[in-house]
């Protein structure tokens, strides 16, 4: 529901993607051999768009990857829901995918990107998508 929510507004809803929940290891192993980064990290996004094999299938953005572990600690420094922060990182992964970008860019675009994060997360909670897990 909160990745179709997301794609929906973005206007993407046939598009595709892989969401996959890991533990700071893994995430740690994809950053540095991915990334060049020896240590764990939130959320990386792998784009379909990109490379040699970019525009086989448009409709395929890729796969974001998400550390459950680092979540879970971010949520509690933040004192806010689990469900909550994993949503906010899916909400950035797709926006990487979707070509948003807040480190390879300038200062305008990082703005664009958090402006875009900001509008849709509130979209995510006026629309109840971060209550259906909670008990």
């Amino acid at each position: 529901m909160v990745a179709e929510t997301i794609l929906n507004a973005l206007g993407l809803p046939d598009s595709e993607l892989a969401v996959t929940v890991v533990g700071d290891r893994s995430i740690r192993t994809l950053n540095r051999d991915y990334l060049g980064k020896d240590h764990p990290t939130n959320v990386i996004s792998f784009a379909m768009n990109e490379g040699e094999c970019s525009g086989l299938n448009p409709d395929v953005l890729g796969d974001v990857v998400i550390s459950a572990a680092t979540a879970e600690r971010e949520a509690l420094e933040a004192e806010i829901p689990f469900f909550h922060r994993l949503s906010f990182l899916l909400l950035h992964g797709i926006l990487h995918l979707a070509g948003y970008d807040h480190e390879r860019s300038g200062q305008e675009e990082a703005a664009r990107m958090e402006d875009k994060e900001a509008e849709l997360f509130a979209l995510l909670v006026e629309g109840g998508c971060l209550e259906e897990l909670r008990g």
